[in-house]
């Protein structure tokens, strides 16, 4: 089972990327369609054709290798100079990968040359490139609130999972009750596991939270506790009312954020506090439908963050690799890295709800990295071409600003060169992380 779970988790992935890339492209797809632009191919993946049809003007499929997608439209760039047409390409490699990109360019604007991207406004342009990444951020908040508010997170209820029988000092090794050590408070009261604290001196509580802020500030205090007690028939829980008194232990001071506060000397501070001894159960509690959108802004802030430290934390990967050294869980990864782990979460013993969420969130995880790497201002990437719009903008603004003849559109063929190192190091960049994964991996559990 625990091995099936594993193989369920990968597929979800997969799935989840499949789908992740299918929007990203329907995201370009749409705008490109609405305002008239020519679009030949709407594909998922790279290599050779698997399936496709033709609906239109546009051929619709899937490819052999599922680790991107594109859309092809009519006149990216503007088409090459009459007097440059039937010239050769000569002097060295860049300059024909210039040529063959403008080659490829002028193929796909036949002869309806109004139908074509590089002709619409510039903040067409603009909508038609965030519309990919956008639709991987609106999937990732989609994700987020389906996990946090049809799911829920695991929190500490008001109802008793486990009882400490005895009270057992935090200094000492010892792992079970002997007959000298005094009864915890909880036990000595009799509550049981199952039992659900509903008030406490009259005040109703909700929650862990509440009940185990009652008890720390009162130690020593007579308490009143109202529960209800599951009936061994079956039947409706019995109410009853059990004094307990919590007794007096000492925990480190922490402050509002968490943190262990510390003595003037260095020795860490310590408060009193009331203790009685049981632990919570933990249930699957839905948040508000804000949730989902805090979640998904923090995840941005926090991939935006893994970017800018990108160099330093791929030179961290590669010395891991070397060394043997653990990898950085808060580090990049590849596909096969969230397949692995999404294959951990789903086998590990935990409700299933709490499985499903696990491997939603990184479903979702993974489309806020798309979201935030195709902003990146460099081309062949979505950010590159919102770049050359908005040149493109200045450029004729400038123009019309001084009353100049209108400048010619911008040719980012020029820039082929440029995106071809781009590229490499994209490549480069996933090697490593796909080799760091398989010999390496990141170890959460």
């Amino acid at each position: 089972m625990t091995v099936l779970a594993f193989i369920i988790g990968i597929l979800v992935i997969v799935v989840g990327l499949a789908v992740s890339i299918a929007l990203h492209e329907i995201g370009h797809l749409v705008p490109a369609k609405l305002f008239k632009v020519r679009v030949g191919q709407y594909m998922i993946g790279f290599g050779p054709t698997l399936w496709s049809k033709k609906f239109g003007e546009t051929e619709y499929g899937f490819k052999a290798i599922p680790l991107g997608g594109y859309i092809s439209m009519a006149g990216m760039y503007p088409p090459t100079a009459g007097d440059a047409k039937t010239g050769k390409a000569g002097g060295g490699f860049f300059r024909t990968m210039v040529q063959d990109a403008r080659d490829a360019n002028d193929e796909t604007i036949g002869a309806d040359e109004d139908r074509v991207f590089y002709k619409l406004p510039t903040y067409k342009r603009i909508i038609i490139m965030l519309g990919g990444p956008l639709m991987n951020l609106l999937f990732s908040g989609v994700l987020f609130t389906v996990i946090l508010s049809g799911i829920g997170i695991q929190q500490s209820s008001n109802t008793i999972a486990t009882i400490n029988e005895c009270v057992i000092l935090a200094s000492s090794t010892q792992t079970e009750c002997t007959p000298n050590d005094p009864a915890s408070p909880a036990a000595a009261a009799g509550l049981k596991p199952g039992d659900t604290i509903t008030a406490i001196d009259g005040k109703p509580v909700e929650n862990f939270v509440e009940v185990s802020t009652i008890i720390r500030d009162n130690p020593g205090t007579e308490l009143s506790f109202s529960i209800l007690r599951p009936s061994s028939s079956g039947g409706e829980a019995e109410p009853l009312t059990l004094t307990v008194t919590p007794m007096l232990a000492q925990r480190p001071a922490v402050d509002d954020k968490g943190n262990i506060v510390t003595n003037a000397d260095g020795t860490t501070q310590m408060v009193d506090v009331g203790f009685v001894g049981f632990g919570p159960t933990q249930v699957l509690t839905p948040q508000p439908l804000s949730a989902g959108i805090e979640q998904t802004a923090s995840n941005v802030g926090a991939v935006a963050g893994i970017m800018v430290e990108l160099p330093v934390k791929l030179y961290n990967t590669a010395a891991t690799l070397v060394t043997g050294g653990e990898r950085d869980p808060n580090g990049p990864i590849s596909v096969v890295g969230v397949g692995r782990i999404a294959g951990e979460v789903a086998a590990i013993d935990a409700p299933i709800a709490t499985r499903v969420a696990g491997v939603l969130s990184l479903v979702a995880s993974l489309n806020i990295a798309l979201f935030v790497f195709n902003l990146i201002p460099l081309l062949p990437l979505d950010g590159g071409h919102v770049v050359v719009a908005l040149w493109d903008a200045i450029k004729r603004g400038w123009a019309k600003l001084f009353r100049r003849p209108a400048p010619k559109p911008v040719d980012a063929t020029k820039l082929v060169p440029l995106t071809f190192v781009v590229v490499i190091a994209l490549v480069g960049m996933g090697a490593l992380l796909l080799i760091a994964d398989i010999v390496n991996p990141v170890q959460l559990f």
